[in-house]
């Protein structure tokens, strides 16, 4: 009987990444090619997708290398939910004031549409319910209604097609124009309830255009995740990855909702890992932290997203929060500091932060702390250095920093890099507090992935100041093994997604919270929410 291969690709900020996958959900072969980011202004974050097309064939080859290509069932894809622009034959459109149409995809983090998504929330629709009460400045409608107001002769009259850019992975492989109901519904303000594009809506906002001709440039077919996309893979896209033409591509999801797709169905043999998927809350980190949780009953929330039915799971409904800067921002704490570059000079192989962990305990036994968390005792933070996606939805608020002294020393950076760790956890518990106000069942799981799942210290502040216990997949690549259940599931190897992530979820490691230091927590969470409230207080002032 022949092996069956999946092969996972996850396109994010700064890379490209495939994976070969067993149908057990065991990486096998993993790669990663970097694409590029322009930043020419303050805000306009583009890439090219080409250089992505060019680097995911360039990945899946080389994973696929040694494997029998008819051994391989299926491919699909997830990506950042960045806006790729397309001309006419599906040409590169710019979306630069450089004009370059090398420049056609707006990143995700770009933030140059903030009066757009301030005139999308005036209109205070009864569609912008399920997107927390307002838009945010990274989803598609503002950055589209900016390309219409400063690139209109230029780029918006000539554009053929505009693509989330998971859909336009799926499009470039397959050469069929399908949509994803997770891209649409989470980032394009798709009525979910209605299963249609809001005519009215999208009049009041000023883009009623877009549903010409039935919505061709934004999408007539809406597929759920997972679903068999077209006929398969094109011949030019397998002549480009080296595969047979043919093989299943699976409907997309965006990458932060593939790592939860990966991580609903990990255990722990644990009674916190129950198979039902409510009560669990991923949490996938890289350059920002998606929150995702599910649940039977729609749950709305100020300040998160949904609830979107059938976003990642048919029959459930998606709340999902985040921060749009937590990788991001413990990188520039640390690169910022005076000591960052003596450090890495002695550090040979060492991580960076797991000399700072290693520090911080030996500072704590120094002093006769019974943990590590008590060396912020007079160091608070605000986070927000990038703005707040949630529960605030203010793309304009911003960092805070109290009880700075003069120490330039390594013992200095690391309290300070403790406090960001603890305060991107307080935020967290925010989150959490403001979801747990609407919905019907209490939190009894985290789950975590990606590149900051690989810090303990940050895992075990989530466990402290959350109190639940944090369960961290065994298997470290749950966003690629996600975007593999998509194909496993469109391949019918698996009758539907649940199933498909009960069988390659595997197993993790379960890391309890300790209660000794809950009072503490409980104490610096109440003055990370004055720090709230003096923001806004400053800003009555000098308003």
């Amino acid at each position: 009987m022949p092996k069956i291969y999946f092969v996972g690709v996850d396109v994010g900020t700064s890379s490209a990444r495939a994976a070969l996958i067993r149908s057990d959900g065991k990486v096998l072969q993993t790669i990663a090619k970097s694409i590029r980011i322009w930043n020419t202004e303050h805000e306009h974050f583009e890439q090219s997708s080409e250089d992505i097309w060019n680097a995911v064939c360039s990945c899946v080859k080389f994973v696929t290398r040694d494997t029998p290509k008819d051994e391989i069932v299926a491919i699909s894809f997830d990506a950042t939910c960045s806006l790729v622009i397309l001309g006419d034959n599906g040409e590169p459109l710019s979306v630069s004031n450089t004009q370059n149409p090398q420049q056609n995809v707006i990143v995700w983090m770009d933030h140059r549409a903030h009066k757009e998504a301030e005139k999308i929330n005036a209109t205070k629709h009864d569609l912008l319910r399920y997107v927390g009460g307002q838009v945010s400045v990274e989803m598609e409608l503002p950055k589209l209604l900016w390309l219409k107001t400063n690139l209109y002769l230029s780029t918006w009259t000539k554009i053929w097609r505009a693509f989330d850019l998971p859909d336009f992975l799926t499009w470039r492989s397959t050469d069929c124009d399908s949509r994803s109901l997770c891209t649409v519904i989470c980032k394009w303000n798709y009525d979910g309830m209605a299963m249609q594009w809001n005519k009215k809506f999208f009049q009041e906002i000023g883009l009623d255009e877009l549903l010409n001709n039935n919505a061709q440039i934004i999408g007539r077919i809406i597929q759920e995740p997972g679903t068999p996309v077209g006929k398969g893979l094109s011949e030019r896209a397998a002549k480009e990855m080296n595969l047979l033409p043919g093989i299943v591509v699976g409907t997309a999801l965006i990458d932060a909702h593939a790592g939860a797709l990966g991580m609903f169905g990990c255990n722990a043999g644990h009674a916190s890992c129950v198979d039902n998927l409510e009560g669990k809350l991923a949490l996938i980190c890289g350059t920002s932290t998606c929150h995702m949780s599910l649940n039977r009953e729609p749950c709305s929330a100020n300040g998160i997203w949904g609830p979107y039915r059938g976003a990642i799971i048919p029959n459930y409904y998606l709340n999902e929060g985040g921060q749009s800067a937590s990788g991001l921002l413990l990188d520039h704490i640390i690169k910022t500091h005076p000591q960052y570059m003596h450090i890495q000079l002695k550090l040979k192989d060492e991580n960076i932060f797991s000399y700072l962990n290693e520090l911080l305990k030996k500072m704590a036994k120094e002093r006769n702390l019974d943990d590590p968390c008590y060396l912020t005792k007079d160091l608070h933070v605000w986070p927000d250095f990038h703005g707040n996606r949630s529960p605030i939805a203010d793309p304009n608020l911003k960092g805070m920093i109290s009880g700075l002294n003069m120490n330039m020393d390594e013992e200095s950076l690391a309290v300070l890099y403790l406090a960001f760790v603890q305060a991107l956890a307080y935020g967290t518990r925010h989150l959490i507090a403001n979801l747990l106000d609407n919905q019907r069942s209490p939190f009894h799981l985290l789950l975590f992935c990606g590149g900051l799942a690989k810090n303990l210290l940050y895992i075990q502040c989530h466990a402290d100041i959350c109190q639940l216990p944090c369960l961290i997949p065994d298997e470290q690549e749950m966003v690629l093994v996600g975007a593999a259940m998509l194909g496993a599931c469109a391949a019918k190897v698996y009758d539907d997604l649940k199933i498909a992530a009960a069988n390659m979820g595997g197993r993790g490691t379960l890391l309890e919270s300790q209660a000794n230091t809950k009072d503490y927590h409980n104490r610096k969470y109440q003055v990370f929410l004055e720090m709230l409230n003096d923001q806004t207080k400053y800003k009555r002032i000098m308003s």
